[in-house]
């Protein structure tokens, strides 16, 4: 991966510009909130010269839980005047140190979706006591399978504005319940992934249509599963790979459509 620093006190990872500035208005912070008895941990990002109530983000990590991707992306969301919180399904202390424990963690919320929505909900929840969020305008965004956890919840019913989809997987074993569906959709996909067939986005996008949803799906292409993480490496052809270019379009289609969403 690429890094230059610039004379101007300013970083370059992978395309994205750093302020390397200590005295920057970005404040983040840990959280600990619950669902049920269960104790989960979340990144909190926001803007102290924030002095009204504002739109608030979540964000969902992707298979190895809240790491220094996911709060970067927090951190931007927040540079963007909103407040953002990466929300945690697995739970505090549960951080996955391989590919495989991933599989395993991921593997048990596909399977159990109601609980999943839970996990979800929670955060949702707790990003409403903020005092500097405006609770009637909510979005949820995620990465992979943070990107499956986003339109779960919006299918849920969720009285969330949106919920945008980065390479996650589109399927859901309840269909029938996205007649629920109360927030906007932006699905930002890699037109090469091979983690989502053909048939999958055939049935989603019926999925929206029978829904009657307003939708909208992108696609990137020469971009496959985690296209927007630098940290996913060059090699195109295990199926995990950064896309710089579908990285920072898919990032200026989703801010395009949080100011649609928020105004």
């Amino acid at each position: 991966m690429k890094i230059t620093v610039l004379g101007t006190g300013i970083l370059i990872i992978g395309g994205w510009l750093f302020p390397m500035n200590t005295q920057a208005a970005i404040q983040t912070k840990t959280i600990e909130y619950k669902c049920n008895d269960v104790i989960l941990e979340g990144y909190l990002a926001y803007d102290d010269a924030i002095k009204e109530r504002v739109p608030g983000v979540l964000i969902v990590h992707e298979w190895r839980g809240i790491g220094d991707y996911e709060k970067m992306r927090a951190e931007k969301i927040a540079s963007l005047g909103y407040v953002g919180l990466v929300i945690d399904i697995y739970g505090k202390g549960i951080r996955p140190k391989d590919d495989k424990e991933a599989a395993k963690q991921t593997h048990f919320y596909r399977a159990n979706r109601p609980l999943m929505r839970k996990r979800a909900q929670a955060g949702l929840d707790e990003i409403r006591k903020l005092k500097f969020v405006d609770p009637n305008r909510i979005a949820i965004m995620g990465y992979c399978f943070g990107g499956t956890v986003s339109l779960e919840l919006a299918r849920s019913g969720a009285d969330i504005k949106g919920a945008v989809s980065f390479h996650g997987s589109l399927e859901t074993p309840f269909p029938q319940e996205t007649k629920n569906l109360k927030a906007k959709i932006l699905v930002l996909h890699g037109a090469d992934d091979p983690s989502v067939t053909a048939e999958q986005i055939s049935v989603f996008q019926n999925e929206m249509r029978s829904a009657k949803a307003d939708w909208q799906m992108v696609y990137y292409g020469n971009a496959v599963h985690r296209f927007s993480n630098p940290m996913a490496g060059e090699n195109f052809a295990s199926g995990f790979a950064y896309n710089q270019e579908a990285d920072l379009r898919s990032w200026e289609a989703m801010k395009i459509f949080f100011k649609e969403i928020f105004s």
